[in-house]
């Protein structure tokens, strides 16, 4: 996926003001920070395997990994993040307004946010990294998942609801995958 000198530039923007919150925030943990640029990385590949496009949902958005990278190279996608941590949240905002994205994002948790979404929103695509079992959360979005699930995780497995998965290695080491699925209706 060829990125834009201006997406770069947002990508430079984005991982500055991670650093920089990062020193008064536990926005992500030390090893991330050390290996930023991969973690970066590892999210553009998802973009470019996931083409978002429409309104996509990524939850326990963290400091923004995977979701805020694959904001800036998919402009043609609605990010809604989910974060429980008013910190989290209250950075998420700040860096999606510095950043420009096309970003709602929800201080909450994931099955009250659900309460607060418009009626009609409908997700073409659902990203979460290590946040909790599917078996948990993937029922609540019953009626608003149109498209797949990915998830960030550090095993291949899928969930025994899943169909169609599909499994890639991510660029970060052989513990690194994205597993993506639809849900059986």
């Amino acid at each position: 996926m060829l990125r834009s000198a201006q997406q770069d530039g947002t990508l430079e923007i984005y991982k500055k003001e991670l650093l920089k919150w990062s020193e008064r925030v536990n926005l992500v943990g030390p090893e991330a920070r050390e290996n930023l640029d991969a973690h970066i990385g590892e999210a553009l590949t998802a973009a470019e395997i996931l083409q978002p496009r429409g309104d996509v949902l990524d939850f326990g958005s963290g400091g923004g990994l995977p979701a805020i990278p694959m904001a800036i190279v998919s402009p043609e996608a609605t990010f809604h993040l989910v974060e429980a941590d008013q910190k989290k949240w209250s950075f998420l905002k700040h860096v999606a307004r510095e950043c420009g994205l096309n970003a709602v994002i929800y201080g909450d948790r994931l099955d009250r946010a659900l309460k607060r979404f418009p009626p009609g929103l409908r997700f073409s695509l659902v990203t979460s990294r290590a946040v909790g079992s599917p078996e948990e959360w993937v029922p609540l979005l019953a009626g608003r998942l149109t498209g797949r699930v990915a998830l960030f995780q550090s095993t291949p497995e899928a969930p025994a609801f899943a169909e169609a998965v599909e499994v890639f290695t991510l660029p970060r080491g052989a513990s690194n995958y994205l597993v993506t699925f639809h849900v059986k209706h």
